[in-house]
């Protein structure tokens, strides 16, 4: 199968369990592999024959911003199922990181991935 990937879509959000998550924000970064029959738009040049990343982006955007969320895994199962509802996509892979996540420790980040298809929310 084809894939489609838009890598370390970067969004300022208000998801997490502490009050100071929650009213501070913190940035999240999200990975997408959107799986896809390419080969009519890889003949045909043309927008209409694929998908609009331009349109996904603007989705997952949304999905970040419309909601606070208590875990990014809430977040990622928001994204997954809006763009699969929304877009041509026959499943994706969503990963959502959380760069300096509150915790008592050293770590570059936490990050949750979901694999789903269109019959997971039919």
């Amino acid at each position: 199968m084809d894939v489609i990937r838009l890598k370390n879509m970067v969004f300022y959000g208000y998801h997490g369990i502490s009050e100071s998550e929650k009213s501070l924000g913190g940035k999240f970064e999200i990975d997408l592999d959107l799986y896809c029959p390419l080969k009519k738009s890889g003949m045909s040049d043309q927008l209409d024959d694929t998908i609009d990343y331009e349109a996904i982006y603007k989705t997952v955007s949304s999905c970040t911003n419309s909601h606070k969320y208590y875990l990014i895994e809430a977040l990622a199962e928001m994204i997954a199922q809006s763009v699969l509802e929304q877009y041509k996509v026959t499943h994706l892979k969503v990963r959502v990181r959380k760069p300096h996540a509150a915790v008592k420790g050293v770590l570059d980040s936490v990050e949750v991935e979901l694999e789903r298809s269109r019959e997971d929310y039919a």
